[in-house]
């Protein structure tokens, strides 16, 4: 049975429906009212060029420094194609798959408000990209985070015109070469039509929203890691009560501590009685790291909720109000700050799981030393440690706010630029990074839970361990680690 498509209106998106239509893999279509508003900002334009000479920014004018250059109206399609060109500068690797759908995805709903003026056939030939899955190759470097994301977005465009790259049924070739199987044929832009293909904050907000969801699934998983491992340790449930997470009422900590308790109800580990008075800060302020990170992580997906709403092109078309004003609704700052934010937050995570499996390898609470019975002949658990600290300095490193930073562009006209598309490059790295953290506190946390047999865990921990022990054995002796480490990596990959 064929897929029902999401309907793109002039309302927005939710994260939500952006999950669904990513995951699903749904296609897409433009409701009538989305179509409508299109079809009247498209004639308003043209109807304001025919009846008037009056420059308006990137549609009779040249781009930034050269704002104040006129274009003859037999030039205005040229203009348009060229900026789509000579603005695909981009470098580095091409970004994943996932990110170019959701960038096209975005593109759509970003015209379909009716305040970008272009024609419905260049929306709709976005639109039969995404759900024929042609996906333009896109480079991760070259946006500065403001005027939009420019150069990425221009490479999202080329195919648009026949030009760049695609990858068609996951192989790369030529747009040409795809063109023409599909029967399509290259558009030519109108007035203002590459403009506002390239002006926006889709690059950003694709990462942006893909994080966000991200980042709350991993923050759930964090919680249920940390509960193998507070039991595997041996540690107290105390610090989870209730009473002590009401009297410092973040919404956070409080959520954490209830899901641990959850996780943790029925142990037969937890019940037996505890030689030590209290544990260390990674077992014991769970809630309160754990808490935090989930709060900015709350804070960030309201942002991107409003992004996900929001006309992000410039020059921006009021038909209804018989105005058209050249503005600032590219510039990335608002994403660029939360996403250094959820970097941090993400970050976090990683940074006291690490500590977590430090402390199970360390010998203590009748623990063997690195997790194998035989240590000395066997380094057991000793180096998989190193990596996770590995990958934590690398996360401290990247937490450097893109932010902060700006640089001048377009002769000191665009003189204030966001990073924000640094800012997300970065925030993909440290969460893809603090998967494979999580992971390995998974792998060590299973090891040092058969220490405690014959007591068991509670049902969710065990059905963790479980998962975890349909492709990672018990490590007795040393064998190559990297393999079971990939695969407990696979088990949260499946899990977030």
């Amino acid at each position: 049975m064929p897929v029902k498509p999401h309907a793109i209106n002039t309302i927005g998106l939710t994260l939500a429906e952006l999950d669904s239509i990513l995951r699903e893999r749904r296609p897409i279509a433009c409701r009538q009212d989305a179509q409508a508003a299109v079809k009247r900002s498209h004639a308003w334009l043209l109807q304001k060029l025919k009846d008037s000479d009056t420059p308006i920014y990137g549609v009779n004018t040249g781009f930034g420094a050269l704002h104040d250059r006129s274009i003859a109206k037999r030039d205005l399609a040229q203009l348009q194609k060229n900026l789509v060109m000579s603005h695909a500068c981009g470098s580095g690797d091409p970004v994943p798959a996932e990110i170019v759908r959701a960038m096209l995805v975005l593109k759509v709903q970003n015209m379909a408000f009716g305040h970008s003026a272009v024609a419905l056939a260049t929306v709709q030939r976005l639109v039969d990209m995404h759900n024929a899955d042609v996906l333009p190759v896109v480079y991760e470097r070259g946006s500065l985070g403001a005027s939009g994301d420019l150069a990425p977005l221009a490479h999202l465009a080329l195919p648009l015109l026949g030009l760049g790259e695609v990858t068609m049924g996951g192989k790369r070739m030529t747009t040409a070469a795809a063109l023409k199987k599909l029967g399509w044929q290259p558009l030519e832009l109108g007035p203002k039509e590459g403009l506002a293909l390239l002006n926006g904050t889709q690059f950003m907000n694709a990462y942006a929203s893909l994080l966000a969801l991200k980042a709350m699934r991993l923050a759930h998983v964090a919680d249920a890691i940390a509960a193998l491992s507070l039991d595997a340790f041996n540690g107290h449930i105390e610090p989870f009560h209730p009473s002590v997470h009401a009297v410092r009422p973040h919404p956070g900590q409080a959520q954490v501590a209830g899901h641990i308790r959850e996780l943790l109800e029925g142990s037969a580990i937890l019940d037996e009685e505890k030689k030590h008075v209290q544990d260390p800060y990674s077992f014991r302020c769970i809630p309160q790291v754990h808490g935090a990170s989930r709060d900015a992580i709350a804070h960030v997906a309201t942002v991107v909720q409003r992004e996900l709403e929001a006309v992000t092109d410039n020059p921006t078309v009021f038909d209804d109000e018989d105005l058209i004003i050249s503005a600032g609704n590219f510039h990335g700052q608002p994403l660029a700050l939360a996403l250094d934010y959820l970097a941090i937050a993400v970050a976090e995570l990683g940074s006291i799981s690490e500590r977590r499996t430090y402390k199970l390898i360390s010998g203590q609470r009748g623990l063997p030393p690195f997790l194998v019975a035989k240590s000395g002949l066997n380094s057991g658990f000793m180096i998989p440690q190193y990596t996770a600290a590995s990958l934590v300095s690398a996360n401290k490193q990247r937490c450097m706010p893109n932010s902060v930073d700006t640089i001048d562009s377009s002769n000191g006209q665009e003189d204030h630029v966001s990073m924000g598309a640094a800012a997300a490059i970065k925030t993909w790295q440290v969460t893809h990074d603090v998967e494979r953290i999580l992971a390995i506190e998974l792998f060590t946390a299973a090891q040092a839970l058969e220490f405690r047999r014959p007591l068991r865990s509670s049902k969710p921990v065990e059905a963790l361990v479980a998962a975890l022990r349909r492709s990672v054995p018990f490590i007795k002796d040393d064998m190559v680690m990297h393999g079971p480490m990939e695969a407990a990596l696979a088990v949260v990959r499946e899990l977030t």
